[in-house]
């Protein structure tokens, strides 16, 4: 594990299998600061001047994507990658506490192979 304040960052990102990137900083992970094959997860969220757009910028994270997709394994893309994932949790969160002030017990997490999986979304269950 490395934070802003460590030494040696590149050297640590060199041997790492796997990268979560949230460090704040524009595209600041190069990809030759990677492992080649690693699975780098990019929860950054910036925006870059872009005079293409109309808003004028352009939200990226805090890895060069366009480079250090041809040197990863895996890598997340910004935005779109792990948004959408926090936003579905941050809602299921909401749901369960809602549940909680009424006295309810929280959703659970669904096995796609249960039997209450299957019941309630067919014989191939919610993952299919």
């Amino acid at each position: 594990m490395v934070h802003s304040a460590t030494r040696d960052t590149k050297e640590h990102l060199k041997r790492a299998d796997i990268v979560v990137a949230a460090i704040g900083q524009t595209e600041y992970i190069q990809a030759e600061w990677l492992k080649p094959g690693a699975i780098v997860i990019d929860v950054g969220i910036n925006s870059k001047p872009d005079i293409t757009k109309k808003r004028g910028y352009r939200l990226v994270g805090d890895v060069n994507f366009d480079d250090a997709r041809q040197r990863c394994g895996y890598i997340t893309p910004v935005p779109g990658g792990v948004g959408p994932m926090t936003v579905a949790m941050l809602l299921k969160n909401t749901v369960n506490l809602a549940r909680h002030a009424a006295g309810l017990r929280p959703l659970p997490l669904l096995d796609c192979n249960s039997t209450e999986c299957k019941s309630s979304y067919g014989a191939t269950g919610a993952c299919e």
